[in-house]
């Protein structure tokens, strides 16, 4: 495994660039969707640890659901990077092993991390379209940041 002080710049950049673009896409995609105030969307991650309560919070739960995000997508991205400097594989052919990780965060998400949350009630989609369009947004935004990273920063003998 390579020293954490050699890997912890691209872990940082990573997370906070997947963080980001999730963020974001998430941002979009409910207000295109209800037109209700964006910062819902982070209410909605504070719940998972605040329960109902984050709703009524106002800015101080947003903020704190913003906190959660970011902690949830360096989570993934430095599980992934990580387990690249064990298994060589994973940096290998990026855009692949990204669509495997999107896949693979979409069912941790909705699977363990949600279930296992104050989240009062599950926004998830319910049907394909909404199942398959959630994914796509981890491939890009969690996954492929995550495998590209790994290629470029464990892959290297520089590293």
């Amino acid at each position: 495994m390579k020293p954490l002080n050699t890997i912890l710049k691209p872990l940082l950049i990573t997370g906070l660039v997947a963080g980001t673009l999730d963020g974001l896409a998430a941002v979009i995609m409910y207000y295109a969707k209800t037109g209700n105030d964006p910062m819902d969307v982070f209410r909605y991650i504070a719940s998972g640890v605040f329960g109902r309560e984050a709703f009524a919070g106002g800015t101080p739960m947003a903020i704190w659901g913003i906190v959660f995000h970011y902690v949830v997508a360096f989570g993934w991205t430095t599980l992934f990077i990580l387990a690249a400097t064990r298994i060589s594989a994973l940096t290998r052919n990026w855009v692949l092993w990204g669509l495997v990780y999107g896949i693979v965060v979409w069912l941790g998400m909705n699977l363990v991390v949600v279930p296992l949350s104050n989240v009062p009630v599950s926004a998830g989609p319910k049907e394909w379209v909404g199942i398959i369009r959630a994914i796509a947004v981890l491939i890009v935004c969690i996954g492929f940041p995550a495998a590209y990273a790994a290629k470029k920063y464990v892959g290297k003998s520089t590293l």
